[in-house]
Order: C-alpha cells, then structure tokens, then sequence
C-alpha cells in the first residue's frame, strides 16, 4: 500500500470515528431520563472522576501559577508593569490555561480510566450480559459516566485556577516581593466575573468535559473485544481528547472574543 494509500485510511479512519462518535451522544442524551434510577451509580462515578482526580488538578495548578507568576513578572518588568503579575496570571488562567490544562490532565487521569473500564466490560462479555438480564448497558454504564464527566469538570477547572492563582500569589508576593494589596487590587479590578470566570470556567469547562467524556464512552463501548482493542481504544481516547480541547479551544475562544 503506498504512502498516500495509508493516509487516506487514516483520515478516513479519523472521520469515521468522528461520526459515529457524533451518532452517539443522542443515544446518551435520549438514556438520562432512564439512568436516573441508577442515581447512585452516577454519583459513585462523580466520586471517582471528580474527587479522585482532585489531587493531579491541585498540583499542578499550584506549579502553573507560579512558574506563570515568575516568567511573567521577569517580562513585564521590562515594562515596568510588575504591579499588574496577578492581574495577568488571572486572566491566563481563567480564560486559557485552566480549562485546557485541567481538560487535558482529565482526558490523561479519568478519560482513560472509562474507556479501559468500559473496553474490558466489552471484552468480558459483562455488556451483552446486561442486556440478557434485560438492564440496558448505555443507561447503567455509559450515562452515568457522561454524566459525571460533564457535572465535574467545570469543579475541577474552578479548583485548578484557584491552585493556579494562589501559587502565583506564593511567588509573586512572598518571593518576588510584588506588594500585596496591590497583587489583589488589580487582579479584583481588571477581572470580569462574566467574560472571564464564567465563559472561561464555567462554559469551556462544561463542552471540554461533555467532549472529553463523550470520546471516552464512546471508545470504551466500541472498542474490540480484546486486550489489544482495549488497548487501542485507550490510546485513542487520549490522541483524539487532546485534540478536540485545542480545536474547540480555538472556536469557543473566537466566539467568546
């Protein structure tokens, strides 16, 4: 097969994926009213993708914030701007770096966790075993992981740029010697709650986690039923969030600016 052969395979391979993925999320949506009584189930799952992760988004949020506080502070000093570090840090953080860094660092930390979990019910048999039990695998497994991702990852973003602006505040303040008042004062005046926190935070953390999630879901459910399948699917799940986040990056920042 020739070289431009194996790449059309891939592109298509790519935009069939993308399809079926896009077939998908209407089967999930149109199974919420149907999980609901697997409540539990979905709040087990909120535990494990949200709390559980809690731990990768508070560190490295933290070293974000300060590595940002201390490149940025050595540039804008050449301006003499220094006073405007935690004004800067902030709104890189809220409006960028939060919601792609803390979406990544899911797609790393739970994404794959769900589609190994899901591929390996496939694999099992576990899959066509519920729906000989008459207990419908998308309602019981799928949604409620979906569910999950989308309600924890705008949680997760809030807590990552609050790790994020408080190490900037560690370096900016206690080690660069940046006053104070003066590191909150501008940040308070300069950072709008709607245009910044709320679109950046609370907006592109809720499509970066449906994205994320629904890729997934959507890899663990498809996926062959064997430990190579299931391998791949992982690796996929991880190659194909990461660039979903820097696309829908890109257009959600274009249409909030």
């Amino acid at each position: 097969m020739s070289e431009t052969a194996k790449r059309r395979n891939i592109l298509l391979d790519g935009l069939e994926q993308i399809g079926d993925a896009g077939l998908f999320l209407p089967t999930l949506i149109a199974a919420i009213p149907r999980s609901m009584r697997y409540f539990r189930e979905t709040v087990r799952q909120l535990w494990f993708v949200g709390a559980m992760s809690l731990i990768i988004i508070m560190t490295c949020g933290l070293f974000v914030g300060m590595v940002l506080s201390l490149q940025l502070y050595h540039v804008l000093e050449i301006f003499g701007g220094t006073a405007s570090t935690g004004t800067v840090v902030a709104l890189a953080v809220y409006r960028e770096l939060g919601p792609v860094i803390t979406a990544l660092l899911f797609a790393g930390r739970a994404g794959t966790s769900m589609t190994a979990e899901i591929g390996l019910m496939r694999a099992t048999d576990q899959l066509s075993a519920m729906e000989m039990m008459a207990v419908d695998p998308i309602a019981f497994v799928v949604t409620p992981r979906f569910l999950a991702g989308v309600i924890a990852m705008p949680l997760l973003c809030c807590v990552f740029a609050a790790m994020a602006i408080f190490g900037g505040h560690l370096v900016g303040v206690t080690w660069l010697g940046i006053d104070n008042g003066t590191f909150w004062s501008n940040m308070t005046s300069n950072v709008d709650v709607w245009k910044d926190v709320v679109d950046g935070v609370l907006w592109k953390g809720l499509a970066f986690g449906a994205v994320v999630t629904l890729i997934s879901v959507h890899q663990g459910y498809t996926t062959p039923p064997t430990s190579e399948g299931v391998a791949n699917a992982t690796t996929r799940t991880v190659v194909a969030s990461s660039i979903a986040i820097l696309a829908l990056d890109f257009v959600l920042t274009a249409f909030m600016m």
